[in-house]
């Protein structure tokens, strides 16, 4: 074992953090955290795998259920299309009869790209396989002293070639959750305590002073701006919502009635209740009401600019094209993204309902 290796794992056993998919080696718990912590904080995350595994105990479980269900339990988390390959995946895991025991066949299902695939073959089987995750780029970019770009063909070539080389093929597991933790909770983004670092005096960037610009990236993630309008249209003890389809954002999320323009038409309301009449196709007085104008909601490649209002209609207004009316009491039992939770918050809580 390399000395890089002895004293990574050397910390870890010291500064491990207790979580519940660490204790396993069933493949499909390590697969659930493993796609649970993909962008999201650990904080965040040990809530929401003790819930889902509490309703989806196991791979058979999850392919039974209907997606509509996985989704309102992923609600919160973000990228939902972790939740549709996750379903999707453990349907043909079901199909197969028993989760794949090879790296190609982890590698294989929905959603699972060789870090994901590294880290549960390593965890549930011992296979030496090093995952290289944003935490490994960093640590061994700093290290190492490599100031290639790890967005870059040769830069990711070269970091899964470090990567391997520094394994402890021996322990594997072990290893792997040593440097995902490091580099959580030691070799962080910023101001990392480099006084206190078992690698400090082996460290390239430290010496060269260099800490504060490693890793390196060539390309700029480009946001593009969206305006949202959110409108909770009442009839009674009714509203209308929709599931969103395609592969736009929020694939498979409910929503209200959503007018969605290129720029900002608070400044142009008159624009604004003509696009609403047209969403509305009959004849009805349309006074909205703000909720909450100015709303950012800043996402990884987006910045949603959303406004939330009110619209109140007879109750025999009937349907609306493209819609289904539902109770307020049953709106909680639909997956809506964090935008419209926050939206029927302000709706539904002063009206003591469950959302």
């Amino acid at each position: 074992m390399s000395d890089f290796a002895n004293k990574l794992i050397g910390w870890y056993e010291e500064n491990k953090r207790d979580l519940p998919w660490r204790d396993t080696k069933d493949p499909y718990r390590i697969w659930i955290s493993e796609v649970i912590l993909q962008q999201t904080r650990v904080a965040q995350g040990y809530a929401y795998f003790v819930r889902f595994m509490e309703r989806f105990p196991d791979v058979f479980a999850l392919a039974e259920a209907e997606e509509d269900e996985v989704m309102k339990y992923w609600q919160g988390l973000g990228y939902y299309s972790r939740a549709r390959n996750l379903h999707a995946a453990a349907r043909s895991i079901a199909d197969a009869g028993a989760f794949p025991a090879t790296y190609e066949g982890v590698l294989s299902l929905k959603g699972v790209g060789e870090y994901t695939a590294a880290a549960i073959c390593s965890f549930a089987y011992d296979m030496p396989k090093a995952v290289v995750d944003g935490n490994v780029y960093r640590i061994l970019s700093r290290w190492l002293g490599l100031d290639i770009p790890i967005d870059s063909t040769l830069g990711k070539k070269q970091f899964a070639q470090a990567a391997e080389e520094l394994l402890d093929k021996s322990r594997p597991a072990l290893y792997n959750q040593a440097i995902m933790d490091f580099g959580a909770l030691q070799c962080t983004p910023a101001s990392p305590d480099c006084q206190v670092c078992p690698l400090a005096d082996s460290c390239v960037a430290l010496a060269q002073g260099k800490v504060d610009i490693l890793p390196v990236k060539q390309h700029k993630t480009k946001v593009s701006n969206r305006f949202f309008n959110y409108i909770y249209v009442r009839t009674g003890n009714h509203t209308y919502i929709r599931k969103r389809t395609g592969n736009d954002i929020w694939k498979n999320l409910y929503e209200p009635v959503l007018i969605e323009t290129d720029t900002d038409l608070t400044e142009n309301p008159e624009a604004f209740v003509l696009k609403l009449q047209g969403v509305l196709k009959k004849q009805a007085d349309v006074f909205l009401k703000p909720v909450r104008l100015g709303v950012k909601h800043v996402l990884s490649h987006r910045v949603i600019h959303a406004n939330f209002y009110e619209l109140v209609l007879p109750e025999d207004f009937g349907d609306l094209e493209g819609y289904q009316k539902v109770a307020m009491e049953e709106l909680h039992k639909f997956a809506v993204s964090n935008l419209v939770y926050q939206f029927f918050s302000l709706i539904l809580k002063p009206n003591n309902q469950k959302i």
